[in-house]
């Protein structure tokens, strides 16, 4: 059996099934209604989702991990990673200049 991802208009399912069609017949059973967008056969054996990513945390994130985050995603770039980080969590471009500076330095 294969982990399906099958995305309809108001739905996202998770299911195991032997295949494409069977993952899809899953779908028709539990919500009649709904159209598929799409599906996709998942490449591991388990699914994982983000709390963080859904902004379910109850504790707020370390400022030096969202920094490391906004340097990479911005590659080094310390304007573009200042930004993101502005983004990410709301602050000042003051406070986002520090938190990415002081990151910098500790190698990131």
């Amino acid at each position: 059996m294969a982990l399906f991802e099958v995305e309809t208009n108001a739905h996202i399912v998770i299911t195991w099934a032997e295949d494409e069609n069977e993952a899809k017949g899953q779908v028709f059973d539990s919500y009649p209604g709904d159209e598929i967008i799409r599906i996709s056969k998942r490449p591991r054996t388990s699914w994982v989702i983000s709390k963080a990513a859904l902004g379910l945390t109850t504790e707020p994130l370390d400022p030096c991990l969202v920094a490391r985050d906004c340097l990479s995603k911005a590659e080094g770039d310390k304007v573009h990673a200042i930004r993101l980080y502005m983004h990410e969590t709301g602050n000042d471009l003051n406070q986002a200049r520090r938190a990415i500076e002081s990151n910098m330095v500790m190698g990131w």
